[in-house]
């Protein structure tokens, strides 16, 4: 039932052009020189690029905190944002428990609620060589402020809410690379003021090329690795070096390497689907690989690597 409601939203959305261009007559050659102005006016919008909105429900087998597991059971997280301009987006997202994994982690049975909520907003913009003609490719800069706030009513007697805190962060990188580098900074300024840095390198293979230079392959595959990097207070924030007497890991170093494949189908203009797999580990630094496989609340998952998969869709205008 749920393929066949997403092959008729496909169809509606992708397949309603296709069908008021079959009902018309064919055009004759004033026509088309009208329907050219007119396509030319429209692309001349004032509104073209001043706003744009986009929508997804992403679905994770687990889900993961820095390679940590904070939830060993699948979660939910429907999103939102809206883009003013090309430049400024504010956004958020809500995390959902699928099952009642908080009841054992000690948050309370979240089974079908959020228990997470986090609104943000960035500013991002892509400098091309024509922007600055010092520039020897186009950088992508961003910067960023998002919230995490936990329900006060987690817990239901059993536990208590997460703290809530603040992030700030920033993100650069050279889209136009064969190996898309992209290194980002997070700080949390609320919590444990602890940073997190991570470097990114990938590249996207079109499998199926769209309709035209500029077009969004229609399915593309990207491997990617990335490498993250915890100051002490980002790891002391979540590992502990004896999690009996609960001493916190004061231990700045290379937290976790991620290995990624994602496929994603561009199904038209406004609507995709993805699907992503990826491997997890703490490769570098024995410290914090011992110390991550205590992390998991109930000891349900008590090994250093994980294997992650998860599947989305996005709806844009």
């Amino acid at each position: 039932m749920k393929k066949l409601m997403i092959a008729t939203c496909a169809a509606a959305i992708c397949g309603g052009a296709w069908a008021a261009d079959e009902a018309k007559p064919v055009p004759t050659e004033t026509a088309n020189a009208k329907s050219a102005e007119q396509e030319e006016e429209k692309d001349d919008s004032p509104l073209d690029g001043l706003v744009s909105v986009e929508a997804g429900l992403a679905f994770d087998s687990k889900f993961l905190s820095y390679g940590l597991v904070d939830n060993n059971d699948p979660i939910l997280t429907p999103s939102a944002s809206i883009t003013f301009f090309d430049w400024l987006t504010f956004g958020v997202e809500a995390l959902f428990d699928t099952t009642k994994y908080g009841k054992k982690a000690g948050y309370g049975n979240r089974a079908g609620r959020y228990f997470e909520l986090d609104p943000s907003v960035e500013l991002r913009h892509t400098f091309s060589e024509e922007d600055a003609g010092w520039l020897p490719t186009a950088v992508e800069l961003a910067v960023g402020y998002s919230y995490e706030y936990h329900p006060r009513s987690m817990g239901g007697g059993t536990g208590e809410p997460g703290d809530d805190t603040q992030f700030v962060t920033f993100e650069i990188g050279l889209p136009d690379l064969w190996i898309e580098p992209t290194f980002s900074y997070e700080r949390d300024i609320d919590r444990d003021n602890g940073t997190y840095l991570n470097l990114e390198l990938g590249h996207e293979f079109p499998l199926i090329d769209g309709d035209g230079e500029d077009a969004d392959p229609v399915l593309a595959l990207r491997p990617s690795a990335a490498q993250g990097f915890g100051n002490s207070q980002r790891v002391g924030g979540y590992l502990c070096k004896d999690w009996d007497e609960e001493t916190p890991l004061h231990h700045a170093g290379l937290m976790d390497t991620c290995l990624k494949l994602t496929l994603t189908w561009n199904v038209c203009e406004h609507l995709s689907f993805s699907g992503y797999v990826a491997y997890y580990d703490f490769l570098f630094d024995r410290q914090i690989r011992d110390a991550s496989r205590g992390f998991e609340s109930r000891g349900r998952w008590d090994e250093s690597w994980n294997f992650v998969g998860g599947l989305s869709v996005t709806v844009s205008f």
